[in-house]
C-alpha cells in the first residue's frame, strides 16, 4: 500500500460518495423518502423475487426481526407483497409491487444520471482511473461479503 492512511481514506471516500448520492437523490422527491435499509431490501427482492425473510436478513446482515419490521412497513406502503410459501405455510415469500418496480426504476435512472453528470466533469485520466478501479472494488466487496458470511 502506498500509505498507512490509504485504508481509512478509501473507506471515507466510499462512504462519502454513497452519502452524497443518497442526499442528492432525496432532493425534489415528491414521495416520502425510503431509508437505506428499505431500498436495500427492495433491491434484494428485485434481484431475488420470492426470497424469504430469513434469507433476506442473512443477505443484508440484519436481524430477522429487523427485516420483518422493514417488510411490514414496505407492505403497508404498497411496495412489497407477502405470499405464503407453498413448501412451508409458516414462511412468507417476498415480491415487489408494480409501485415498487416503478420507484426502483426511477431511483436507478436518477442515480445513473447523477453519477454520469458528475463523472463527465472529471478529466479523461480520472474517468479512466475510476473505470480501472471497478474490478478491484468489486473484489473488495466480495471479500467483505465472504468475511461477513464466515462470522
Amino acid at each position: 500500500m502506498k500509505s498507512e492512511t490509504f485504508p481509512e481514506e478509501l473507506a471515507d471516500a466510499l462512504v462519502g460518495i454513497q452519502r452524497l448520492i443518497r442526499r442528492r437523490l432525496r432532493r425534489g422527491l415528491a414521495l416520502p423518502r425510503l431509508r437505506g435499509a428499505e431500498v436495500e431490501l427492495l433491491r434484494l427482492v428485485e434481484s431475488r423475487p420470492g426470497i424469504g425473510i430469513s434469507d433476506a436478513a442473512k443477505e443484508l446482515y440484519l436481524a430477522s426481526n429487523s427485516v420483518s419490521t422493514l417488510v411490514n412497513q414496505l407492505a403497508k406502503d404498497g411496495y412489497l407483497l407477502r405470499e405464503t410459501d407453498p413448501a412451508d405455510r409458516r414462511a412468507a415469500r417476498l415480491l415487489l409491487t408494480e409501485a415498487a418496480e416503478k420507484r426502483l426504476a426511477d431511483w436507478q435512472r436518477r442515480r445513473a444520471d447523477l453519477v454520469v453528470s458528475h463523472v463527465s466533469r472529471l478529466d479523461e485520466a480520472d474517468r479512466a482511473a475510476l473505470e480501472a478501479a471497478l474490478p478491484a472494488l468489486r473484489k473488495l466487496a466480495v471479500t467483505l461479503h465472504e468475511e461477513a458470511e464466515e462470522s
